[in-house]
C-alpha cells in the first residue's frame, strides 16, 4: 500500500473542476502539460527538496528521497509522490508539493484526502 500526491498545472486543476469526468484522470488526454519552463523548474526544485533522480529520460525523472519511503515521478502532465504509509514520509512528500503550489501555477491532488488542496 502506498499514499499518492499529484502535482498538476493550475489548468488541470480548472479543467478538472469543470468536467463531469469520473474518469477524468486516467489517460494524460485531460491533462494541461507543463511547459518547458515548468518541466525545469520542478526538476530543479526536487533536486532542492534532496530526491535523487534513479532514472532520467527525455520526458520523464524518476526520484527517490534518501531520507524517507518517498518516490516520485515527474512526466510532462504530472508530478507524482509515492510514499509509504509511515507519517514521516506522507509529512514529507505532502509538505514538498504543497510548498510547489506557492507560485501559483500548480495545483496539489490528493486522493485520499478528497481532491484539491485549497491555499
Amino acid at each position: 500500500m502506498s499514499y499518492d500526491i499529484r502535482l498538476h498545472t493550475i489548468q488541470t486543476r480548472n479543467l478538472e473542476e469543470s468536467s463531469d469526468n469520473e474518469d477524468f484522470f486516467d489517460g494524460d488526454d485531460n491533462l494541461h502539460p507543463f511547459t518547458d519552463k515548468q518541466f525545469n523548474s520542478l526538476k530543479k526544485s526536487m533536486a532542492g527538496y534532496g530526491y535523487e533522480i534513479v532514472t532520467e529520460q527525455p520526458q520523464q525523472i524518476e526520484y527517490r528521497h534518501p531520507d524517507y519511503n518517498i518516490t516520485a515521478l515527474l512526466t510532462q502532465h504530472a508530478l507524482y509522490f509515492n510514499s509509504g504509509f509511515d507519517q514521516d514520509s506522507i509529512f514529507e512528500a505532502g509538505m514538498a508539493a504543497s510548498e510547489l503550489t506557492d507560485t501559483g501555477e500548480f495545483a496539489k491532488y490528493d486522493p485520499q484526502a478528497d481532491g484539491w488542496e485549497d491555499v
